[in-house]
């Protein structure tokens, strides 16, 4: 197997393109967006990228919702992940949210923790400019937390080291 999927929500904006960025420097890796995953794309690979926003967190939680994340959650719930990989990237705004900076990290994280996925990629807190992240374990976001809105300048550089991480421990 040892195939590697980068997996994205929302389509159209920062996320997307982010997740494009990500996927043009980690080569040979299959993109797509979270409403076109099924339960047996979480079956075919074993390495995954998964990235979200922060933004529209009740879209995260709650029976009812049908979006792209709840319906990912569900068939996540149904798999076992022990023999899997995943990394995961998150996009914030830390000047209008500075309390809640990539808050969607850590509800991407607890859903994979639950599987029994080995987590990688975990990213320093250092030269971000925020008060607080449920994303955060010490000093370390637990994955790449970008922010396209207040330091797109820096976005590029980030991913390319991130990647570069990701991929050692991949």
């Amino acid at each position: 197997m040892n195939k590697t999927i980068l997996i994205f929500w929302p389509e159209g904006g920062n996320v997307e393109n982010s997740a494009k960025m990500i996927a043009k420097e980690f080569g040979d890796i299959k993109i797509l967006p979270m409403n076109k995953v099924t339960e047996d794309t979480l079956v075919q690979y074993d390495k995954f990228i998964i990235g979200g926003s922060t933004s529209g967190a009740e879209t995260w939680e709650g029976t009812k919702n049908e979006s792209p994340w709840n319906t990912f959650f569900t068939a996540l719930k149904k798999q076992d992940f022990s023999n899997k990989k995943v990394a995961l990237f998150g996009l914030g705004d830390q000047v209008l949210w500075p309390s809640n900076f990539v808050d969607g990290l850590d509800t991407i994280y607890s859903a994979f923790i639950e599987t029994g996925a080995q987590l990688i990629g975990k990213w320093s807190t250092e030269g971000y400019d925020f008060t607080d992240s449920k994303a955060v374990e010490g000093n370390y976001f637990v994955g790449l937390a970008l922010d396209e809105d207040q330091q797109d300048e820096l976005s590029e550089e980030r991913v390319s080291a991130w990647v570069k991480q990701i991929k050692e421990e991949f």
